[in-house]
């Protein structure tokens, strides 16, 4: 009898043993995860909000400042090929300021 008793107990050492190193896991993930920050966050919703408007307004002017560099590269090529004065390029660039003209005075038709 004080043998099984023996075992029993060895087995529930090794029970809590391997509870422990799963329940060490777990918390070693979560800790990984962030998962305090993010639930500090939920309890702070204008720290929330507050990060979200500086993100967006952050994506907003980084979109311009990227828009107007990649239109400031394509004006300079559209400059330098108007300086090349290739006949197709060069009529196809005078046929887009006509009509951009035309717009411009309000008339309707093209010629």
């Amino acid at each position: 009898m004080g043998e099984d008793k023996r075992r029993e107990e060895r087995a529930e050492l090794e029970k809590s043993s391997r509870l422990e190193d799963r329940l060490e896991k777990i918390a070693m993930d979560l800790e990984r995860s962030q998962m305090a920050g993010y639930v500090d966050l939920l309890n702070r919703p204008l720290s929330l909000i507050w990060r979200n408007v500086v993100a967006g307004i952050s994506r907003g002017v980084g979109y311009a400042i990227g828009l107007t560099v990649f239109a400031a590269t394509i004006l300079y090529i559209l400059q330098a090929l108007g300086q090349l004065n290739l006949p197709i390029i060069g009529d196809y660039i005078a046929d887009i300021v006509r009509i951009v003209q035309i717009q411009l005075e309000g008339k309707n038709g093209y010629q």
